[in-house]
């Protein structure tokens, strides 16, 4: 079953690697026989899914997930190990979608209107004029 990321991308199941554990937490005497903690792997160097120019735009944005250029993701929130499955899955998909997405572009800085600027200045006169207005009177 492949992978699909996104339209343009889909992950080839030959590229994936399992590996199932014990999970922790309850599940009463099943859990101690059950391997349904879930870890996913997934070269991003070696994958040929990728284009160089994808390749190393994941590697830069997710270089603190990657541990020689492997991607790792695990799921152990559910009890079975099938749903435990679709959860890395889903998480591996959103992990590369999120590094494969466009930057937001940058703001326009702008200048305050003529509108904007009167209203400030309005403002900073009545709270002047209220806070002047709760002073001592002048023994003058």
């Amino acid at each position: 079953m492949d992978l699909l990321v996104s339209p343009a991308l889909t992950i080839p199941s030959a590229e994936l690697g399992w590996r199932f554990s014990r999970s922790s937490g309850p599940g009463g005497q099943h859990v101690n026989t059950s391997d349904s903690r879930v870890e996913l792997f997934w070269s991003v160097t070696d994958s040929l899914a990728l284009t160089d120019s994808q390749r190393t735009m994941l590697a830069a944005r997710l270089e603190r997930r990657l541990v020689a250029g492997v991607l790792t993701v695990t799921a152990s929130e559910q009890r079975s190990q099938l749903r435990n499955r679709e959860t890395a899955l889903r998480k591996l998909s959103e992990l590369v979608a999120a590094g494969l997405a466009p930057e937001p572009a940058s703001r326009r800085a702008t200048k305050p209107t003529r509108g904007s600027k009167k209203r400030r200045l309005a403002a900073k006169s009545r709270r002047s004029e209220t806070k002047r207005q709760r002073q001592r009177p002048s023994s003058e």
